[in-house]
């Protein structure tokens, strides 16, 4: 059990860090992906704080905070796949929105299982 555990905790690590390196780094990027889509700015900004503050809930000691930050994510990027799928992006272009797809699933489980 201790092995899976460390292996969710670099999980919520690498969330983090994809997270803030797209939303800090990579923010000019966002904004034309956002208006290619034809999202408004305000959503744009929305779906940024949403994103920053379900990962921030991550790293709680308390996993009912974490099971509401990786079920944020989980529905943030169900989100951006559906966007992808809808202006009908490569999938190169959407892999990660389903990488991340998948690390907060599985946050997600086994944040429920040991609760």
């Amino acid at each position: 059990m201790e092995s899976i555990e460390h292996i969710v905790e670099a999980l919520k690590i690498t969330t983090t860090v994809a997270i803030l390196f797209v939303w800090f780094v990579r923010y000019d990027n966002i904004k034309k992906e956002f208006a290619a889509y034809g999202y408004p700015t305000w959503f744009r900004d929305l779906i940024g704080i949403l994103k920053i503050s379900f990962t921030t809930m991550l790293h709680s000691n308390y996993n009912e905070v974490v099971l509401i930050g990786s079920t944020g994510i989980l529905i943030l990027m169900t989100g951006a796949v559906i966007t992808h799928i809808k202006v009908k992006s490569e999938f190169r272009k959407y892999i990660a929105s389903v990488s991340m797809f998948t690390i907060s699933s599985i946050i997600l489980i086994y944040t429920a299982s040991i609760m």
